[in-house]
């Protein structure tokens, strides 16, 4: 035991991350207020295929309204909100609406078809699901239809653009039936279920709490120097944390503006959106950054706003990361590492790291998070064994 009582880790394979800035103890739903009414002048979301913009204070009154239409189409507390669409307007909206009544949000993987998705509903509960009405040569409606009688639990499909979606989306906002919800939430309620990967069977629900994922949303934007200045370009998936939480709450925490280059991922189109709204930070894995850097008219866009973004999900080779860093003007970006039920980051590199070490490492341990390598059998600190982690992000 060290000589303030906590115990001694000095020789073992641990490390715990620094203690500031303070943890975030609200809801999502609370924490997007606040911003607004900080920032509610300033691009809150852009959708550039669709051609539409909201500002923070926009932005609110639309959760806000379809908060209260979800309340009066019986979503209640605790009650499973399921989302199968790509990259859109509408998921952002859907994603803090829920929030805002106390539902849990299922994020389904756009890829999914009727064997997966009929497993995610059922297995989670889904009484409502909100979905685009395809994508690519998927038919949305069609597998809807084919999965919703093995599905108990599902009362009602609602798909984007329809007259129902438009009902639900236009209510008149409820402030004091929101305001009566909001009292009863605190930051330990469920708040998302992430379908994880399934290599070794079914893919695996992983329920996180407001705490869980506003906080990591948080500190990888702290770790990022945002401010209500940023606008943050994010190709990557919503209906993944890299989309939801690394990029939609890491901006809404920080009053920064999310910006939606095209509901899949398309190099071009990404592009095209940094340069038309002068995005600051870019997401992706490193084959999403390869495409971008291989298209034939790449010295044709105008770069030159960005500064930061984040590298995840695979290895980064250095020489991507040099030309990243070089030819796309990004010399602030980090690497992240974590899981689905890490909320998801665990460490990352500073905007101020050497290249090296950015590439051959995947950064520091968090704030107020504890990592450390044990002993599979034992459960023993030692020096090299298989890594855990204990964090504020850490599901229950």
């Amino acid at each position: 035991m060290a000589a303030n009582g906590a115990a001694d880790h000095s020789g073992l394979s641990y490390e715990r991350g620094p203690s500031v800035p303070a943890l975030l103890e609200t809801t999502i739903g609370i924490n997007l207020a606040q911003t607004a009414s900080r920032h509610g002048h300033r691009d809150a979301l852009v959708d550039v295929h669709a051609g539409r913009r909201w500002s923070y204070a926009e932005f609110l009154a639309d959760v806000r309204r379809l908060a209260t239409g979800l309340v009066r189409a019986g979503i209640g507390v605790g009650d499973r909100v399921g989302i199968w669409a790509p990259n859109r307007w509408e998921w952002v909206l859907v994603q803090y609406a829920a929030a805002e009544i106390g539902a849990i949000l299922v994020t389904v993987n756009p890829a999914y078809r009727s064997s997966e998705l009929r497993y995610a509903l059922r297995q989670s509960g889904v009484c409502m699901i909100i979905a685009a009405p395809g994508f690519k040569d998927a038919d949305y409606r069609a597998i809807l239809a084919e999965v919703a009688p093995d599905c108990p639990d599902l009362r009602e499909a609602v798909f984007m653009g329809s007259s129902r979606w438009d009902e639900l989306a236009g209510t008149q906002a409820d402030s004091g039936a929101l305001q009566q919800i909001a009292a009863t939430l605190t930051g330990s309620d469920p708040v998302n279920i992430q379908y994880t990967s399934g290599t070794t069977g079914h893919p695996k629900g992983v329920t996180l709490s407001h705490r869980n994922i506003l906080n990591n949303g948080y500190f990888v934007g702290e770790l990022l120097d945002y401010t209500a200045a940023d606008r943050i370009c994010i190709p990557a998936p919503f209906y993944h944390c890299f989309g939801m939480v690394l990029g939609n709450l890491a901006a809404t925490s920080h009053g920064a503006a999310v910006v939606i280059p095209a509901p899949g991922f398309d190099p071009a189109a990404t592009l095209r959106a940094v340069q038309i709204e002068r995005c600051t930070s870019l997401y992706g894995v490193p084959t999403m950054f390869i495409a971008e850097l291989g298209l034939p008219d790449f010295a044709d866009y105008d770069l030159t706003s960005l500064r930061t973004g984040i590298i995840a999900g695979s290895t980064c080779p250095v020489e991507v990361m040099r030309r990243v860093i070089e030819q796309m003007h990004m010399p602030a970006i980090s690497i992240c590492y974590g899981m689905t039920e890490t909320s998801p980051v665990s460490t990352q590199t500073h905007t101020d790291d050497p290249l090296e070490r950015r590439v051959s490492t995947v950064g520091r341990v968090g704030p107020h998070l504890e990592i450390k390598v044990v002993e599979p059998v034992t459960g023993e600190t030692v020096p090299a064994a298989s890594p855990v982690s204990s964090a504020p992000g850490v599901i229950r």
